[in-house]
């Protein structure tokens, strides 16, 4: 790759962790996720060097570094890192943005929002709507002055928010966020599709979720019917990306299907999530063995809903096996990802 040519031949610090971070983010879009977390941690530690020297010019810096590994973290199941990562990059950008807020405060706020991600994945709910509502603050204001700008980083915020509140319970609020979120993802997606098409499957999926919640039955199918469409045409192109968000919204699909009673679609659907996230599961067992379980239970308790009970021990009998292979990773590995 000619990225990791350059930062190998750069004798320059600063000029090789800016390569590093392109070199992380360039083998992140095409899924090689641990060679993305070595380049991008080789930069954090670099900049870190740097900005002890010399904060005023190398502290931003520092900040996207933290907040590229943090994602890189969360792509092969290292929560506790992840989040660790990203609150260290708030705290840098907080920073930031009290000096100079024009500057740094769309910053802040997407900081603010992976922060809420990862607290989420440890089951800190309140904290996570904290840090999620402040980035929707943000991106909100920002939007009303730059809105070719700042409105895609609000729908994300919202659909976050969104998904924040759901777990907290709060069935109608969630259902508003999310459908802002979608009003401006399609309108987005509409006018740059190859950019902002899996931000719209994404925010879709949310929203067919938030419908099911309140027992919206026919629209949720609906909704998550089109995410999958968006999504099998993703994959064409990225498999590698995008086939883990095809599992969930199939595995949401499924879900939608069997509350509507049309069992031979529940399954042809649940099996295909389950397929996928077999495959999943052996390149990257510490990200996708509990996606795989949560497939696999799901898919059991269909089978069992129609007699088919021999078929729905072997599938829990598989989930438990995944659980256990997932406690036997080295520590730090583990993934406890719910289904979205």
């Amino acid at each position: 790759m000619v990225v990791q040519r350059l930062a190998d031949d750069s004798a320059d610090s600063s000029e090789r962790a800016g390569w590093l971070v392109d070199l992380s983010n360039r083998l992140g879009e095409v899924g090689r996720w641990e060679e993305a977390l070595a380049a991008i941690e080789e930069a954090v530690t670099i900049r870190r060097q740097l900005a002890r020297d010399r904060p005023a010019a190398f502290l931003p810096d520092l900040a996207t570094a933290l907040n590229n590994q943090s994602g890189r973290l969360g792509e092969v199941g290292r929560w506790e890192e992840a989040l660790a990562a990203i609150e260290e990059a708030v705290t840098i950008r907080r920073q930031l943005a009290r000096d100079r807020p024009d500057v740094f405060l769309p910053n802040l706020a997407g900081s603010l929002n992976n922060q809420s991600v990862y607290l989420a994945k440890l089951g800190r709910r309140e904290e996570a709507l904290a840090a999620t509502d402040e980035a929707a603050g943000v991106d909100r204001q920002l939007a009303q002055d730059r809105p070719a700008a700042f409105l895609p980083d609000l729908a994300g915020a919202l659909n976050n928010q969104s998904g924040r509140l759901a777990e907290l319970g709060r069935w109608e609020e969630a259902l508003a966020a999310g459908e802002e979120a979608v009003t401006i993802r399609r309108q987005l997606a509409q006018d740059r599709p190859a950019v902002f098409l899996p931000d719209l499957a994404g925010a879709l999926n949310n929203q067919s979720n938030r419908l099911g919640d309140l027992r919206r039955r026919e629209k949720a199918l609906a909704v998550i019917e089109q995410a999958v469409g968006i999504y099998r045409q993703l994959v064409q192109d990225r498999p590698a990306v995008f086939l883990p968000d095809l599992a969930t919204a199939l595995n949401n699909q499924s879900g939608r299907l069997a509350e509507l009673g049309r069992w031979e679609e529940v399954l042809a659907a649940g099996e295909e999530a389950v397929t996928i996230r077999r495959q999943l599961a052996r390149d990257r067992p510490a990200a996708f063995l509990s996606d795989l379980a949560t497939a696999l239970n799901n898919l059991a308790d269909k089978l069992s809903r129609l007699n088919r009970g021999a078929e729905a021990s072997a599938m829990r009998e598989e989930a438990n096996a995944a659980i256990g292979a997932l406690a036997q990773l080295p520590a730090g590995r583990a993934n406890d990802e719910a289904d979205g």
